[in-house]
């Protein structure tokens, strides 16, 4: 009989019991608002920043209610406005270009690569058409980030970095995040820290990190920021900036601070279950597997493959049959948007040519998350059910 598998795709683990205790101890006191402190007090949102910026090494850090919220604000604070192009993954998800829309201005969309990363090449072409790229690392995918930086300083085009999906990963040693003016993080339930939502922000510009700390709603309690700049910096930028409240609370902040303390070992505990669930896959017949560049540190809280080139008909049946012995596939070909599936053509609201390049790529697309509740055996198991799977219906062996 063939093997089941009976794990959840979506259970997170429990949040440490240190971040627990903290959690606690800022509901007895019951000061969750970030500026909400005792005398003498530094809140838990303002440690939060300094921690993160001392781990990430930036000069300042934001954090905020959301990682679409740090999208949106990163670009109204690098100047974005109603009727600016902003460059966008063809490959991403609706936050990005929801972002994009918050601000009123419009996605122009960059092919993506059989890499799952965004085409230099055409990136290159389309430097002309924009002054800000909002490059997203789509589901943890890092591109060759010196070639990308090199195009964007050429054309003098400003980067926003989105990281929803790499926090903890690094290219030739640099922090995802790093090589742009702005990196944005979630923390989000899916992402690499748990606080249900919430977000952060990072740069070393002092007048974007002002501008942003106002955008989020600081009601001129800037002087309260561990990682800000200094007060004479706000003093340029704080009448004409907008207050688009936006902050992370105490309570979220405390719950996430043990969790980055912790997130080096957790990236080795993710990618020690990508590579079972990838060694597992590899050599599959009609199943590409997309290989991991040497500069690339990755963090491998979902795996990708491709069945380029499939039917569509033959990929359905594929996510059938997985999904029938209990594996939990994500496609990207469908199309309407289904769950986190969405891709370029499906937001309305914003202009979308064909992309003929990425349509074929996007149509062989397999997503699957990898949580850390899975063992190094059920990771083993789910390669092996989807081994059999896709090489069944590859082989037209499938019985439907």
């Amino acid at each position: 009989m063939s093997e089941i598998f009976t794990g959840s795709f979506t259970q997170q683990e429990p949040i440490p019991d240190e971040a627990i205790a903290a959690a606690v101890e800022v509901m007895r006191h019951g000061r969750l608002h970030r500026y909400n402190v005792a005398e003498g007090e530094v809140g838990e949102t303002a440690l939060l920043e300094r921690e993160f910026a001392d781990q990430m090494g930036p000069k300042y850090c934001l954090a905020v209610a959301s990682g679409g919220y740090a999208l949106a604000t990163a670009l109204r604070a690098v100047g974005v406005g109603h009727g600016d192009r902003v460059l966008t993954n063809a490959f991403t998800l609706a936050p990005v270009p929801g972002s994009i829309a918050a601000v009123g201005a419009t996605p122009v969309y960059v092919d993506v690569s059989e890499d799952l990363t965004i085409d230099l090449e055409d990136l290159a072409a389309k430097a002309d058409q924009a002054r800000v790229l909002m490059l997203s690392h789509m589901r943890g995918h890092l591109c060759d980030m010196d070639r990308l930086m090199e195009i964007c300083n050429a054309a003098g085009i400003t980067v926003i970095e989105d990281c929803a999906h790499t926090m903890g990963a690094a290219w030739n040693g640099v922090p995802s995040g790093r090589h742009g003016a702005v990196g944005c993080y979630s923390c989000q339930t899916y992402k690499h820290v748990n606080s249900g939502e919430g977000g952060l922000l990072i740069t070393d510009d002092a007048e974007l990190a002002a501008r942003a700390i106002m955008l989020s709603g600081s009601y001129m309690l800037y002087g309260r920021h561990l990682a800000a700049p200094d007060p004479e910096v706000f003093e340029q930028v704080k009448y004409e900036t907008p207050n688009i409240s936006g902050r992370m609370d105490n309570l979220r902040a405390a719950i996430l601070r043990p969790q980055l303390r912790d997130l080096q070992a957790q990236v080795a505990r993710w990618n020690e279950r990508y590579r079972t669930v990838e060694a597992g896959l590899r050599g599959t017949p009609g199943l590409t597997v997309v290989e991991r560049p040497e500069a690339e540190v990755y963090v491998g809280s979902s795996i990708q493959f491709l069945l380029l080139d499939w039917a569509a008909e033959r990929v359905q049946e594929v996510l059938r049959r997985c999904a029938d012995r209990g594996v939990e596939l994500k496609w990207f070909g469908t199309p309407e948007p289904v769950a986190f599936t969405s891709r370029y053509d499906s937001w309305r609201y914003a202009e979308s040519p064909a992309l003929p390049n990425s349509d074929r790529i996007l149509a062989g697309i397999i997503d699957m998350r990898v949580p850390l509740t899975f063992s190094l055996e059920d990771c083993a198991q789910i390669a092996r059910i989807i081994r059999a799977e896709v090489g069944a219906v590859f082989q037209g062996k499938a019985v439907t």
